[in-house]
C-alpha cells in the first residue's frame, strides 16, 4: 500500500510538467474538459459493474461526491493549468509543497483536531517560506514588489489550496463506497462541470472555433501523447491508488507522501523543462520543509 502512495503522488507530479507543456497548444478550460471526459469514458467502460453495485450510496452520498469532485477534478486541475500559462512548472511545485500545513489548519478548524504549538509555528514558517517564494525573496524594495508578483503564482496557490481541502474533507465521504466507484463517479461528475465551462468559455471570449480547435489538437501527436498521459497517471491511477492508500493505511500515515508530489514535479521540471532554480526557490524550500516537519510533530503521550 505504500507503493501506491508513491506511485499516486510521483504519477500527480508529472502533472505539472505534462500541463505545463500542453497549455501552450491550448486553454486550461479546453484541456480539463477534455481531460476528465476522456477519463470519466475510460472508468465507466472498466468499473461500470462496482458503479452499478455502488449506485444507491453514490446517489444518497452525491452532495459530498459532488463537493469533491469540484475540489479534486475541477478546481485543483484547473487553476494549475491556468497558472502554468504564466508561471513556472518548478514555482507550482513548491507551493504544492505547503499543502500538509494547510491540511492540518483546515483540520484544526473544521474538525477540530488537535494541535501543538510546533504545528502552529510550522504553519508560520511554512507560509513565510510560500511568501518568499511569492515575491521571489525581495521583501524590502516596495517599489519592485508589485513586479515581482506573478498572476500565475496566485493561481498556482489556487491549486495547492483546492488539494488541501480535498484531502482534509476526503474524510467525509461515505467508506462504504468502493474506491473504483468513487473515482469514476468523481470524474463523471467532473466532466459534467468542465464541458459546459468550457463551452461557455468559447463562447465568451473571442476564441477560435471550438470544433477547429478540438481537430487541430486531434492531429497533434504530441498533445494527444500528453493526454494520454493525464487521463491514464494523474487522473486514474493516482486516485485510485490514494484512495486505496487512505482506505488501507489511513490518511494521517499518507500524509507524509504528499510531500513527493511538489518533490517529484520540481524535480522533473528542472529535468525535463529546463526550469531555472533561483536561490529564492531554495530558501523557500527550505522554509516550507521546516514547517512541514514542525507540523508533523505529534502531542506526546502522558506518562501515567
Amino acid at each position: 500500500m505504500i507503493f501506491f502512495y508513491f506511485l499516486a503522488a510521483v504519477f500527480w507530479g508529472g502533472n505539472y510538467v505534462v500541463g505545463r507543456i500542453l497549455v501552450e497548444d491550448t486553454n486550461p478550460f479546453l484541456l480539463s474538459a477534455l481531460r476528465w471526459l476522456f477519463t470519466a469514458i475510460l472508468l465507466t467502460m472498466i468499473y461500470h459493474k462496482q458503479l452499478r453495485t455502488n449506485l444507491t450510496l453514490i446517489i444518497g452520498s452525491l452532495r459530498t461526491i459532488a463537493c469533491l469532485s469540484i475540489l479534486g477534478q475541477v478546481l485543483f486541475p484547473l487553476t494549475l493549468y491556468i497558472g502554468l500559462q504564466y508561471t513556472t512548472s518548478l514555482n507550482a511545485a513548491v507551493y504544492m509543497s505547503a499543502t500538509p500545513c494547510v491540511v492540518l489548519v483546515i483540520n484544526r478548524l473544521v474538525f477540530n483536531d488537535s494541535v501543538t504549538k510546533a504545528n502552529i509555528f510550522g504553519v508560520i514558517i511554512s507560509t513565510v517560506g510560500v511568501l518568499y517564494l511569492l515575491f521571489k525573496g525581495n521583501f524590502l524594495d516596495l517599489e519592485q514588489l508589485a513586479d515581482n508578483i506573478n498572476q500565475g503564482d496566485f493561481w498556482a496557490i489556487a491549486s495547492a489550496l483546492s488539494w488541501a481541502f480535498y484531502c482534509s474533507f476526503l474524510r467525509t465521504k461515505d467508506r462504504r463506497i468502493s474506491g473504483y466507484a468513487f473515482v469514476t463517479s468523481s470524474s463523471i461528475i467532473g466532466a459534467l462541470i468542465l464541458i459546459p465551462a468550457a463551452i461557455g468559455y468559447y463562447l465568451t471570449f473571442d476564441m477560435p472555433p471550438l470544433v477547429v480547435n478540438i481537430s487541430q489538437l486531434a492531429n497533434n501527436p504530441n498533445f494527444l501523447l500528453g493526454l494520454a498521459y493525464l487521463v491514464v497517471f494523474p487522473s486514474w491511477l493516482s486516485y485510485l491508488f490514494w484512495h486505496k492508500g487512505i482506505m488501507a493505511l489511513g490518511a494521517t500515515r499518507g500524509e507524509i507522501f504528499t510531500h513527493v508530489i511538489p518533490l517529484s514535479g520540481g524535480i522533473m521540471s528542472i529535468i525535463f523543462l529546463g526550469a531555472p532554480v533561483s536561490y529564492y526557490h531554495l530558501v523557500s524550500a527550505l522554509f516550507i520543509l521546516c514547517g512541514i516537519y514542525l507540523c508533523s510533530v505529534k502531542r506526546p503521550l502522558r506518562s501515567r
